[in-house]
């Protein structure tokens, strides 16, 4: 079994840690002039950018030697192609400026300073989460050893992760700027199959980072980053709030009778798989 160079991969963990930070504060300084938190959602992407980035070059020199190239070259495209696509996505999205209507009930609430309660339950948490579910990413940029075919199982399935997310969003987009289409329902194009083509995608894409961390050791240890975004994705944050966001609009009730909630199955028949 390769030795897997552990003191090297804490202290890339660190600076990985203080690149989040920093990216972090100059969101919320962001946020402050822009006065809505919700510019956090565009660095979302980007952090994972920053971390690949950065472990990236923490790992090509360590006490033990460096991780394999071809891995640590396939971490950083596989990553930054998602990252910077989301980050631009979500940014060209909320060019109007408004709060996001999540922040905004969430900060309703708050006791005492607005700004400090969004630094805790905002900030902090989407830091501390960044950092947990990207240690596939910087794990496998430590390892050693070629890479086998467990790996490039993961780069084929992040590819059809990829193309779900992004042609998902595309396709969603293009359905929100035809006037035509508001108060209905988006049933075409992936959105026949999946009623989150982009959940799904965005899920798949973290399952084949895994794979590529699980080719080598200790890869496989880190499982419980692509299980959490799963599970957020498919149970908490991502399709339970949109499903409820959208439970009252007409045909949305016979849309989720004949269409598969998560996972692209063939529509039933019905309004909600309409050509």
């Amino acid at each position: 079994m390769p030795e897997f160079p552990f003191l090297s991969f804490v202290e890339g963990f660190g600076w990985s840690a203080l690149g989040v930070v920093v990216l972090l504060a100059a969101t919320f300084a962001m946020a402050q002039v822009q006065k809505r938190h919700s510019v956090i959602d565009t660095a979302w992407g980007l952090g994972f950018v920053v971390i690949a980035a950065i472990t990236f070059v923490t790992s090509a020199e360590t006490s033990a030697g460096s991780g394999d190239d071809v891995r640590r070259s396939l971490m950083l495209i596989l990553t930054a192609a998602w990252g910077l696509r989301l980050a631009g996505f979500i940014g060209w999205r909320a060019r109007d400026g408004a709060e996001d209507p999540r922040y905004e009930d969430m900060l309703s609430d708050a006791p005492g300073s607005r700004n400090a309660f969004a630094l805790r339950k905002i900030y902090l948490t989407q830091g501390l989460v960044m950092l947990f579910v990207s240690l596939p990413i910087q794990v496998a940029m430590y390892s050693t050893g070629p890479l086998g075919w467990l790996a490039w199982v993961g780069a084929a399935i992040w590819l059809i992760g990829f193309f779900f997310e992004s042609v998902g969003d595309y396709q969603m987009a293009a359905f929100r700027n035809n006037s035509a289409n508001k108060g209905t329902v988006m049933d075409k194009g992936l959105w026949r199959y999946t009623r989150h083509p982009n959940y799904f995608g965005d899920a798949a894409v973290w399952v084949g980072l895994f794979l590529v961390a699980a080719d080598s050791w200790p890869g496989i240890l880190t499982i419980l980053s692509p299980a959490l975004m799963f599970w957020t994705l498919a149970n908490k944050t991502g399709k339970p709030l949109t499903e409820k966001r959208l439970s009252s609009r007409p045909g949305y009730r016979e849309y989720i009778e004949n269409t598969s909630g998560f996972f692209p199955l063939p529509p039933k028949p019905g309004r909600g798989a309409s050509s």
